[in-house]
């Protein structure tokens, strides 16, 4: 049985970013994407760009509050991922979905904020063996959209 996936994206500064999870986010399927805080939002030449239309389809909603929106979709029944290396996170490839998921995913240069990662469900992280240990924020949800929704 497979599970709808929807993308939180809090605090994006890049346009290109978001225009990339756009496009990633109708590649596969995801449910909605929330813009979060200062997240650029459709219509913006640099999001239409990248993302090649998909924010025409691709259902959306612009949101201020980040703790707020969490609590919304755990009330409506959604676990809570994020999408953050910590001391406690699990490897996306041992993760298994047991129902709807909303997936945070951190902002460029802060990630996600110690206060947010301690009201998720669950915090994932995709194996790095390189030394920087992180990549492109759009990237990394792609990589992340794919693992889930394969689940």
């Amino acid at each position: 049985m497979s599970h709808n996936i929807s993308l939180i994206l809090p605090d994006i500064r890049s346009c290109h970013n978001v225009g990339a999870m756009f496009r990633s986010a109708d590649a596969f399927g995801i449910e909605r994407l929330y813009l979060v805080g200062y997240t650029a939002h459709p219509p913006k030449v640099q999001i239409d760009k990248v993302s090649l239309g998909a924010e025409t389809w691709v259902p959306w909603e612009r949101r201020d509050d980040l703790k707020e929106l969490i609590r919304e979709l755990r009330t409506a029944g959604l676990s809570i991922y994020a999408l953050e290396k910590t001391l406690d996170s699990h490897d996306i490839d041992t993760v298994s979905i047991d129902r709807d998921v909303a997936l945070i995913v951190g902002n460029e240069v802060d990630g996600i904020a110690p206060d947010i990662l301690a009201l998720c469900d669950r915090v994932i992280h995709i194996p790095m063996v390189g030394k920087k240990e992180s990549l492109n924020v759009s990237i990394a949800a792609g990589i992340a959209m794919y693992k889930l929704t394969r689940d």
